[in-house]
C-alpha cells in the first residue's frame, strides 16, 4: 500500500478474498482494508498476474484522502447494441472512440463507469458525445475533453470485397501448357520407373 508523501507499506492478503472484492469494486470504487485493526480506504492502482497460472501475484493499493480530489480513469460501457435496429440489421456497426475517460473528483464521488446507451440512435454517423454523458456534474469533472467529442458512434458496416487478380489470355494459355508439360514429365518418370522395376524383376527371376 502506498500514499501521497509517505513510504509504501507491504501487506499480505488472500488472493481469493481480493478477487471477490475486486470483481465488484474494480479500479474506481473504494475498498476498505483493515491493517492492524485500523481501516484504510484505498483504490486499486495496479494488479499483476502470473504469466502462466494467471493468478494474482502483486497488487498496488493507493491510500486516499477522502477530502482531497483525485484523478482516475473511468471505463466506458456500451449498452443497447442488441436493441438498436441499425446494428441488428447489419447496416451499422458500433465504433467506440473512448474506452476510458479521465475525471477528477473526491474519492467517494468517483463514478464506477460511464454507461452509454445506443439503443435509440437512429442515424448512421451519429452517436453520443462527452456532453451527453450522464453523471453528477457538481461533483465530477471530466478532464481534457471537449463537450462535443464523440464517445461512441454508429458507422457504416461495409463488406470488404476481395478482388481477384486479372489474368490475360496469354497467361492463361501459358499456365495450361505448363500444366500439361508437368503432367507429361511426371508420366515419363513413372514409365521409366516401371521399366526399371520390370528389368530388375527379370534379373531376379534369372
Amino acid at each position: 500500500m502506498f500514499a501521497k508523501d509517505i513510504d509504501s507499506v507491504p501487506i499480505t492478503l488472500g488472493a481469493h478474498d481480493f478477487e471477490k472484492v475486486f470483481s465488484e469494486a474494480g479500479e474506481t470504487s473504494l475498498i476498505d482494508l483493515k491493517i492492524d485493526g485500523k481501516k484504510e480506504s484505498v483504490l486499486v492502482r495496479e494488479v499483476q498476474y502470473h504469466p502462466v497460472s494467471d493468478q494474482v501475484i502483486h497488487i498496488s493499493f493507493f491510500k486516499v484522502d477522502l477530502k482531497e480530489k483525485i484523478s482516475a480513469e473511468i471505463p466506458v460501457e456500451i449498452v443497447g447494441e442488441q436493441s438498436n435496429e441499425l446494428v441488428k440489421s447489419g447496416e451499422a456497426l458500433v465504433l467506440t472512440l473512448l474506452n476510458e475517460i479521465t475525471v477528477e473528483a473526491l474519492p467517494m464521488d468517483l463514478p464506477s463507469e460511464f454507461t452509454v446507451d445506443i439503443s435509440n440512435i437512429t442515424e448512421i454517423g451519429t452517436g453520443v458525445t462527452v456532453g451527453q454523458l450522464s453523471y453528477d456534474r457538481s461533483k465530477v469533472e471530466i478532464m481534457g475533453l471537449e463537450a462535443d467529442e464523440m464517445v461512441v458512434r454508429l458507422d457504416v458496416a461495409e463488406m470488404a470485397e476481395v478482388e481477384e487478380p486479372e489474368v490475360s489470355e496469354e497467361e492463361l494459355v501459358e499456365g495450361i501448357e505448363a500444366t500439361k508439360e508437368t503432367a507429361a514429365e511426371e508420366g515419363e518418370e513413372g514409365a521409366e520407373g516401371s521399366d526399371s522395376s520390370s528389368k530388375e524383376s527379370k534379373k531376379d527371376q534369372e
